[in-house]
């Protein structure tokens, strides 16, 4: 017996690469394997098609267009980010994955009401939780919290390094008053 997944259009939240740098390529493949739509940064352009990868976006605060046919330019003179938030909100995407050099979630709090972002960078992966965020984890898993305001967790246990660690396999779950609560995991 064979499974079937049928992706719907949006389905997938889409992958706005901002800056590569020396990301892993094998977690570049995981987030590319349901076909997302792909937005680059100008700037990292010619790296991501030399990997062979199909752009659907750019981004870019020039005029130049040295860009492949077929190629939708998202044209902005303030942060290529926000352009690119505010396009993928425009468009009604539900979710972005994010690859940067540092996690700024904090930064995008503005658009986190409006869209789902998970930033990643070479070593975590950012993303801003609701209250009642419940998530399996093994045990050892380090989170970094932003603790801006009481909050109550299950399974979890602060350590030296005001790290926060998964004491035992299972779910771990997020309890807080106000509305999103930063997190990041390493990769």
């Amino acid at each position: 017996m064979s499974s079937h997944h049928i992706v719907r259009e949006r389905q997938e939240p889409a992958l706005y690469i901002h800056h590569l740098g020396d990301f892993n390529e094998e977690y570049l493949g995981q987030l590319l394997e349901w076909s997302p739509t792909l937005i680059v940064n100008a700037a990292v352009y010619e790296k991501i098609v030399s990997l062979g990868l199909k752009v659907d976006a750019v981004v870019t605060t020039t005029d130049e267009d040295f860009f492949q046919e077929n190629i939708r330019i998202i044209k902005t003179e303030k942060d290529e980010l926000d352009a690119v938030l505010d396009f993928l909100i425009g468009e009604k995407y539900p979710a972005v994955n994010v690859i940067d050099l540092k996690s700024n979630l904090r930064e995008m709090g503005d658009y986190v009401a409006a869209i789902n972002i998970v930033v990643f960078t070479e070593t975590e992966k950012a993303y801003a939780i609701k209250p009642g965020f419940k998530i399996w984890k093994p045990k050892g898993r380090i989170f970094n919290i932003e603790v801006v305001s009481y909050f109550e967790t299950s399974n979890l246990m602060q350590n030296e390094h005001e790290e926060f660690v998964v004491v035992n396999d299972g779910f771990v779950e997020f309890n807080f008053t106000t509305p999103y609560l930063f997190i990041s995991e390493r990769l």
